[in-house]
């Protein structure tokens, strides 16, 4: 088999355009809740903690060069303000897909936990009679069990 033809083997499975699937519709997932963040959760966040934004929160270790009102230089800077974003925005994915997957699992034990149709008694000894017919194991009652 050739190269290209594995190849196309391979692309054309089902788990690959499955995942391929997963990984766009995560993308788009992920672009939702990084406004939610970024729109909705940030903006009370930085009230509560007096305006502050996040992302511009840095530890400057070297001031920009400027030369003539332009930037030579950009500064050097450690932007642990973006990196605070970050980890707000993993963890609120993280408790979006929790639950997400949570409620997945409670629907599922709900449908496992339901019952199963309710047979009826006379259906259950009609299937046994049936059962034992198919087989021959019922034996022929002797005159001595009668009773009268």
């Amino acid at each position: 088999m050739g190269f290209f033809a594995e190849f196309k083997k391979f692309a054309v499975k089902g788990n690959v355009i499955d995942l391929a699937v997963g990984v766009v519709i995560g993308a788009a997932f992920g672009g939702i809740t990084k406004s939610l963040v970024d729109d909705i959760i940030m903006p009370p966040l930085g009230l509560l903690i007096s305006n502050v934004d996040f992302s511009r929160l840095k530890i400057i270790l070297k001031q920009a060069v400027m030369e003539n009102g332009e930037i030579v230089h950009p500064a050097v800077s450690i932007n642990y303000g973006n990196f605070i974003q970050t980890v707000i925005n993993f963890l609120i994915i993280a408790f979006a897909i929790f639950l997400l997957v949570r409620t997945i699992n409670r629907l599922r034990e709900q449908e496992a936990a339901k019952p199963a149709l309710a047979v009826n008694k006379q259906e259950v000894l009609l299937a046994e009679i049936r059962d034992l017919l198919k087989n021959d194991t019922i034996e022929p009652a002797s005159p001595k069990d009668k009773t009268v």
